[in-house]
């Protein structure tokens, strides 16, 4: 499978292309990036209009101003995209729900097994405690991650809010407001410190008791092989938008 990876010279694109170096299977023929390293093992190019060359698919670890291009690149060229950025806002999350109805789109703000596992694991947690327990999301980063809260916590909240009768809202800031807890709140609160990969805690606190159910990524290399597995899955797709849960089943 030839790979065109985005974002090549950020930290992920380095962690992907170590871990596709000598695999059989997968094969990073170029990168995008805007910047250009020296020496860098793979051609750059500066945009995606710029790829001259016939692949298989485009994983994408960058920045949610490419958006636009990867998206035009995609449908033109008819080439499968991953997306593994994080940070999207509300118009382009429905400019890639347009894409997918004309090229295969796989679309996670977290590439983990693990992590998808746990929202699956929260949204049956709050099927059977319904709304007598209140619901809040703490996620943890490194001290370099721009965006916030994270798009797994926002991953994690949709999830719930999906199988719950009541309609949620997300409180990120309490601070501001001086008042109670409403019983359709989902608190969602960021920390950013040292070299953290990702951890991410979802607490149901209830009458005399908390359930919290806790994911711990050790090493980036888990995000790196996600998206090697699901450009494996999506090449043999027909049109349209897929997600972890859909790889999964």
């Amino acid at each position: 499978m030839e790979i065109i990876l985005s974002g090549c010279c950020g930290t992920m694109g380095h962690v992907l292309l170590k871990c596709a170096t000598g695999s059989a299977e997968y094969h990073i023929v170029a990168g995008v990036d805007s910047r250009k390293e020296n020496a860098f093992p793979i051609p750059i190019f500066s945009a995606p209009e710029e790829i001259n060359r016939k692949i298989d698919v485009l994983i994408d670890f960058s920045n949610p101003s490419l958006l636009p291009s990867l998206l035009t690149y995609g449908t033109h060229h008819h080439v499968p995209l991953v997306l593994c950025t994080t940070g999207y806002s509300k118009e382009q999350i429905k400019d890639i729900e347009a894409a997918s109805k004309e090229v295969q789109i796989f679309f996670s703000g977290n590439m983990s097994l693990g992590i998808n596992l746990l929202i699956e694991l929260a949204k049956t947690a709050a099927k059977v405690l319904g709304n007598s327990f209140d619901i809040e999301i703490v996620e943890k980063h490194h001290n370099q991650k721009v965006d916030a809260p994270s798009g797994t916590a926002l991953m994690i909240a949709d999830g719930i809010s999906s199988v719950l009768k009541t309609n949620m809202h997300y409180v990120y800031d309490r601070h501001s407001q001086r008042k109670k807890r409403e019983h359709n709140e989902i608190g969602i609160h960021s920390i950013r410190g040292g070299t953290i990969v990702g951890e991410h805690d979802v607490i149901f606190a209830g009458p005399q008791e908390v359930l919290t159910i806790s994911h711990s990524a050790q090493s980036k290399d888990i995000f790196a092989l996600g998206a090697l597995h699901a450009a494996s899955f999506l090449i043999q797709k027909a049109p349209g938008l897929y997600r972890m849960s859909d790889m999964i089943k």
